[in-house]
């Protein structure tokens, strides 16, 4: 009599197959194109792979494979589904506002500060920080980095522009991140469109950086990822969280998103928690 649990089911076959096929869809786009997904979470990167299979009308994955390698064009289309372009200005205002209470303080005492915003999307909590930094007194001897994969989001961030519709609610979180004036004189209203003065862009460097396969280009004073490493897979985040060290000043201070964990991670002893609810953590000098 043969064991019913030794008998892979239907269901458990084509997904095992499934899985290969994703596999070897981000291994040729690795080959042919140089990006590199292998370690993206799998869930996440299967979702957004189907997305963009289904409007090309494909049944499966190793048939939207073909195509993807033989059309950088839909190359390019699956990249911007893999980018993650979610953000707003002053996201979880109480992260904002902890900046300024508790990190603002420590970075006054610096003759400069260099700031790196990882994963910055198309800008908006850049332009945030920004804000606040100007209304502390410390723009003008900071120097922001803000970097993404995504070279077509990040000329879009370049132009410090955001919907007008989106304002009601910006102001709202400006105001609740401590925000000192109206938010109106950051911007001016063109058409349907914010456009931020440019005194706030002055000190910010917007340029391509991929965190999968790049590596320390600076020593920044602050590292900020927010909701970025939750679409990467253990490894991958590691081998992140030992980015940011190496990115850091000495006592240097690293944010992330209010979904993510340093505290599961190898590299967890690698810094030291600074505030829990807001996920800010400093450098250790040190590590024994």
């Amino acid at each position: 009599m043969i064991d019913s649990s030794l008998i892979q089911t239907h269901e458990e076959r084509l997904n095992e197959i499934e899985r290969t096929e994703i596999e070897l869809l981000l291994e040729g786009i690795y080959q042919t194109y140089g990006y590199d997904f292998r370690n993206y979470a799998y869930s996440s990167i299967k979702r957004r792979i189907w997305y963009r299979a289904q409007i090309e009308d494909v049944k499966t994955i190793s048939e939207f494979q073909a195509k993807v390698l033989y059309q950088p064009e839909l190359m390019k289309q699956l990249l911007r589904d893999f980018s993650i372009n979610v953000t707003e200005m002053f996201r979880d205002p109480s992260f904002f506002k902890t900046f300024r209470t508790e990190i603002v303080p420590v970075l006054r005492n610096l003759p400069y500060i260099r700031i790196w915003h990882a994963g910055c999307s198309s800008g908006e909590e850049v332009y945030s920080m920004a804000i606040v930094l100007f209304e502390e007194g410390l723009l003008e001897k900071t120097k922001i980095y803000a970097t993404d994969m995504d070279e077509e989001i990040i000329e879009k961030a370049k132009l410090g522009k955001v919907s007008l519709e989106h304002m009601k609610l910006y102001t709202k979180k400006y105001h609740q991140a401590g925000g000192k004036k109206e938010f109106s004189v950051y911007y001016s209203v063109c058409d349907n469109e914010v456009v931020f003065h440019s005194f706030l862009i002055e000190n910010i460097v917007f340029a391509h950086h991929n965190l999968v396969t790049d590596y320390s280009f600076n020593e920044f004073h602050m590292i900020v990822c927010r909701n970025v490493l939750i679409y990467f897979n253990k490894k991958l985040t590691n081998r992140v969280y030992s980015l940011f060290y190496d990115s850091l000043s000495e006592n240097g201070y690293l944010g992330l998103g209010s979904k993510e964990s340093i505290s599961m991670y190898r590299s967890a002893e690698l810094y030291e928690e600074v505030n829990s609810a807001e996920k800010i953590y400093k450098k250790k000098s040190e590590v024994n």
